[in-house]
């Protein structure tokens, strides 16, 4: 991803803008105020929002490519079959938002804050997540693949029927999660095992 880019906007409020399928490249937004603001079916390249506050926006059926929304903080924002593909999302904070069903492919959402998210049935496809808070998140059906959890904030999350192999699970207590149903590899079992204080002896 390109952090070069073409047009710079700090600290600006937008309220009740209809973006309705824009197409937002190279554009940078920092510290920006975004309310009620309409980005339906938008399309972002290569743009980057630093610190931003998104409060009651329509991210429905929209397309992110290669962007960056680092620091940003989500409040009830609908993310209605949204997309987020090579995007960085680092420290990125969701409260009240409707994040069902998402689709994120590659990227970085390390440290991003989903504690008691509605992650049923949503899809993160090879993402960093390095120490993101999943506390008492809800992720029955999820898919978690080759996602990268080490450091992640696990307590209480619901991964009922998650599919779950290829990511790093290191950091998840078997104890203190609801794990009926979810699918492991060998590999990952062992480690869920080792974490119980079980030994496996041929």
């Amino acid at each position: 991803m390109s952090e070069a880019t073409q047009d710079s906007v700090e600290e600006q409020q937008f309220l009740r803008d209809d973006w309705y399928g824009e197409e937002i490249t190279g554009r940078h937004y920092v510290r920006c105020d975004f309310r009620e603001v309409d980005l339906s079916e938008a399309v972002t390249r290569n743009s980057v929002f630093t610190d931003c506050v998104f409060g009651n926006v329509r991210f429905n059926a929209s397309r992110h490519t290669d962007s960056a929304f680092t620091g940003c903080a989500f409040k009830r924002c609908n993310f209605f079959d949204a997309e987020f593909t090579g995007c960085k999302l680092v420290g990125a904070t969701f409260s009240e938002c409707e994040l069902r069903p998402l689709r994120v492919t590659g990227g970085d959402w390390s440290f991003a804050g989903l504690a008691g998210a509605d992650l049923r049935a949503v899809t993160f496809q090879g993402v960093r997540m390095r120490e993101a808070d999943l506390t008492g998140a809800n992720c029955g059906g999820a898919v978690f693949a080759d996602v990268d959890l080490s450091g992640a904030t696990l307590h209480a999350v619901k991964l009922s029927r998650a599919e779950l192999r290829g990511s790093d699970l290191s950091a998840l207590d078997p104890l203190n999660a609801e794990l009926a149903g979810a699918i492991v590899s060998p590999e990952q079992a062992a480690v869920l095992v080792t974490s119980l204080g079980l030994r496996v002896r041929a």
